[in-house]
């Protein structure tokens, strides 16, 4: 029976005096105030628009005073957008450049969710899925040196496909594009010669192909055009039902489906090694990850922010909406991540968004007081409490000490019963 007793005051101990650790740490920020109505505007990647654009709903839903009008114009035209500030937050999937963060000074980098760009392909005679490609076969139908698809090297890869004698026809974004940067940053990694020739960034020199603006651009160029093939965000090809390439991991020892579990392998470990967000994420990279399972198309896509949202927003209550949004994005929003096939942030990353959400400033004022210790749920109950609590429970004090101890903690408002 003592035990039982003990275990209880114990759980009421550990409720009861973690508020007076820290009174001034809020646990989440302020919500947008009911009274008004706030239109928030947003613009850039279309890598995590699906997902974006159902946080938009959703939010909409339980704040039906918040309207968010989000642009998706790809990661450049986000990135414009922002340097110029004509929007309140931007997205891209690519970090900025140090040139970048130079214009923009005092961006912050919040991670919202992590996706996988897929090797879309029509070809007619070929299974809606299951095409194996290596990242090098990749890089050479994209620099126009494998022409075809019955092409030997994609033959010896793919025994008892019925690869067709058909010109190839690659598709590639027209804008500035995360979802090229994460493509080329890729063929990068893998292709000495792609390295070299075209490079990496959210455009390029393209040796050839059809070009079409956003991820819904390169869909459509590849749904109806016979024989092409072009890159994409995994979601738009879930929703649209396109067929997609299998593509070799890291390691060389498989060919990977582009899944939740794939994308989310090549992610793990990487939280410890992040930035904060107040730093530079250039060399960010998710592609060609290590481990047996990793998909080698992942990547992280972020929210920028300014920790000062004075020139973007309109009046202080206005940027406490904007926090207050982004916070639920990176929290409860991410509920709705695996519905879209996005894999949803680890707590470790959440709590950098956390920490970078809270050094926002509106005019040099904080808008939201967190303490990330206080807050995360590492909680602890002092240890001369947890010693009287066991020396009682073994009889090594009196009923009448141990009471007095408790009226003790109850007048001085640590414990309450």
């Amino acid at each position: 029976m003592r035990r039982q007793i003990t275990s209880i005051l114990m759980i009421a101990a550990l409720v009861a005096i973690v508020p007076p650790l820290n009174a001034n740490a809020d646990a989440m920020p302020t919500p947008p105030a009911d009274n008004l109505e706030f239109n928030l505007t947003g613009a850039g990647a279309t890598f995590p628009f699906p997902l974006i654009d159902l946080w938009r709903v959703e939010y909409n839903n339980v704040y039906n005073n918040v309207n968010l009008n989000y642009q998706s114009i790809g990661s450049g035209g986000g990135i414009k957008q922002h340097i110029e500030q004509t929007v309140n937050f931007a997205a891209s999937d690519k970090p900025m450049s140090e040139a970048e963060r130079e214009i923009a000074t005092g961006t912050l980098h919040i991670p919202e969710s992590i996706g996988g760009v897929v090797v879309v392909y029509n070809i007619p005679e070929v299974p809606d899925k299951g095409l194996k490609l290596t990242g090098d076969v990749v890089a050479k139908i994209f620099l126009g040196e494998i022409t075809k698809w019955n092409d030997p090297v994609i033959a010896a890869e793919n025994p008892g496909l019925n690869l067709p004698d058909k010109e190839i026809v690659t598709a590639h974004r027209s804008d500035g594009s995360g979802t090229t940067f994460i493509f080329t940053d890729y063929l990068s990694t893998i292709s000495p010669t792609w390295d070299e020739q075209i490079g990496k960034g959210k455009s390029v020199p393209w040796p050839s192909g059809l070009a079409a603006a956003g991820n819904e651009g390169v869909a459509g160029i590849v749904k109806s055009t016979e024989y092409a093939v072009g890159y994409i965000e995994l979601a738009y090809a879930f929703q649209t039902g396109m067929s997609f390439a299998f593509i070799e991991n890291g390691d060389k020892s498989a060919f990977i489906e582009p899944t939740l579990d794939s994308i989310s392998a090549a992610s793990s470990g990487v939280a410890d090694s992040l930035p904060a967000a107040e730093d530079s994420w250039v060399g960010v990279s998710l592609v060609n990850a290590p481990g047996p399972d990793s998909y080698p198309l992942a990547s992280f896509t972020y929210l920028l922010v300014y920790e000062d949202l004075k020139p973007v927003t309109k009046n202080k209550e206005q940027a406490k909406a904007v926090i207050h949004m982004i916070h639920w994005m990176i929290t409860d929003g991410q509920e709705f991540s695996s519905s879209l096939l996005y894999v949803p942030l680890a707590d470790k990353v959440v709590e950098l968004g956390k920490q970078g959400l809270s050094k926002v400033t509106y005019d040099g004022e904080v808008l939201w007081n967190y303490d990330g210790a206080a807050s995360s749920g590492a909680l602890e109950i002092p240890k001369w409490i947890r010693d009287n609590a066991k020396w009682w429970s073994e009889g090594l004090i009196t009923d009448q000490d141990y009471i007095n101890g408790l009226q003790f903690l109850i007048k001085e408002g640590i414990l309450k019963v």
